[in-house]
C-alpha cells in the first residue's frame, strides 16, 4: 500500500510540474520548475527499475539541460514579453498526447517485452559484456548508438552557426574552491560510469553528461580557458567518438571478414566495446559542454 501511494505522488507531482513549467509567464519559474521536473523523473525512471535512464535523466534533464536554459536566458538582450492567451489549445494539446501515449502502451503485449528479455538473454554471452542495456546498446544496436553521436554532432555544428558570444564573470570565489576540490572526484566517478557499465547501470552516455556537468562548471568558471571549438584538440575529441566508432566498425571487418560492419567479433567484442566507449564518453562530454557554454567572449571582473 506503501508503494502505490508513492506512486500516486509521485505521478501527480510529475503531472503538477509539467503543467507548471509550461503554463509559467516567467522563464526564469519555467526553468525552475523544469529542471525541478528532471529530478523527479529520474526518481520515477528509478522507481520503474530502469537506472539507466535515471541517471541520463538526472545529468541531462536536470543539470545540463537546465544549465542550457539558463545560459540561453542569459543572452536574452531584454525580457520577452508574452501576450495574454488562452490556455484551452495548449491544455488541449497535453491532454490528447498523454491519451496517446497511454493507448499505444496499452496496445503493447505482453509477451513481446518477455520474448526481446529472452532473446537479449540468450545472446549476452556472445555480447562481450555483462549488462543487457549495454549489450543492446554496443553490439545488438550498435547502429542506433553510432547515429546518436551523429546527431549529437551535427547538433553542435548547428548550434555553432547561431550561438553569440557570452561575456562570462570572472568565477565566484566559492565556487572556484568547490570545483577544484570536487573535479578529480567527478573524474574518478565519471571513469567508475563507464568501467562499471560493461557489467551495471552506467556507460558512456551516463558518464560522458557526468563530465560535462563538471566541465561546464569550470568554464564557466574560468578555469578551462583552452576549452572552446577554436582549439584543434576539442575540435578532435569532438570527433573522435564518431571517427573511432567508424573505424573499430571496419577494422572489425578485418578480424572477422564473414561478419556484418558494427558487429563485433566474439573474442574481441568486449575490448572493442570498451574503446569505442571511452572515446564516446569524452566526445559526448565535450560536445555537450560546447552545446551548453558555447564560446565565451571575454571576462568580466566582478563588481
Amino acid at each position: 500500500m506503501g508503494l502505490v501511494l508513492f506512486d500516486l505522488v509521485l505521478a501527480t507531482v510529475l503531472i503538477l510540474l509539467s503543467a507548471a513549467a509550461i503554463f509559467s509567464r516567467n522563464l526564469t519559474h519555467a526553468v525552475m520548475l523544469f529542471m525541478a521536473f528532471g529530478v523527479t523523473m529520474a526518481l520515477a525512471w528509478a522507481r520503474l527499475a530502469a537506472p539507466d535512464l535515471a541517471l541520463a535523466e538526472a545529468a541531462i534533464g536536470a543539470g545540463l539541460t537546465g544549465a542550457l536554459c539558463f545560459t540561453a536566458l542569459a543572452r536574452q538582450p531584454a525580457p520577452l514579453q508574452y501576450k495574454a492567451t488562452s490556455a484551452r489549445v495548449p491544455a488541449a494539446f497535453i491532454a490528447l498526447s498523454t491519451a496517446a501515449l497511454l493507448f499505444s502502451v496499452w496496445q503493447i503485449p505482453s509477451t513481446a517485452t518477455e520474448t526481446l528479455a529472452n532473446e537479449v538473454a540468450a545472446a549476452l554471452p556472445q555480447s562481450g559484456v555483462a549488462h543487457p542495456v549495454t549489450a543492446v546498446l554496443l553490439n545488438f544496436r550498435a547502429w542506433d548508438t553510432f547515429l546518436e553521436l551523429l546527431v549529437l554532432l551535427l547538433a553542435l555544428l548547428g548550434a555553432r552557426q547561431t550561438q553569440s558570444s557570452l561575456a562570462l564573470k570572472t568565477g565566484w570565489s566559492l565556487s572556484l574552491s568547490w570545483s577544484r576540490i570536487l573535479s578529480p572526484v567527478l573524474i574518478l566517478l565519471t571513469g567508475y560510469l563507464l568501467w562499471r557499465g560493461a557489467a551495471a547501470p552506467g556507460g558512456a552516455f551516463q558518464a560522458g553528461a557526468l563530465l560535462a556537468s563538471g566541465l561546464v562548471v569550470l568554464r564557466l568558471n574560468q578555469q578551462l580557458n583552452w576549452l572552446s571549438w577554436q582549439n584543434v584538440w576539442v575540435r578532435l575529441i569532438a570527433l573522435s567518438g564518431l571517427f573511432v566508432f567508424m573505424l573499430t566498425g571496419i577494422f572489425s571487418l578485418f578480424l572477422s571478414p564473414s561478419q556484418l560492419w558494427l558487429d563485433w567479433p566474439t573474442a574481441y567484442a568486449g575490448g572493442l566495446i570498451l574503446l569505442i566507449e571511452t572515446f564516446a564518453t569524452l566526445a559526448i562530454a565535450i560536445t555537450l559542454t560546447l552545446l551548453v557554454v558555447g564560446e565565451p567572449a571575454e571576462v568580466v571582473a566582478d563588481a
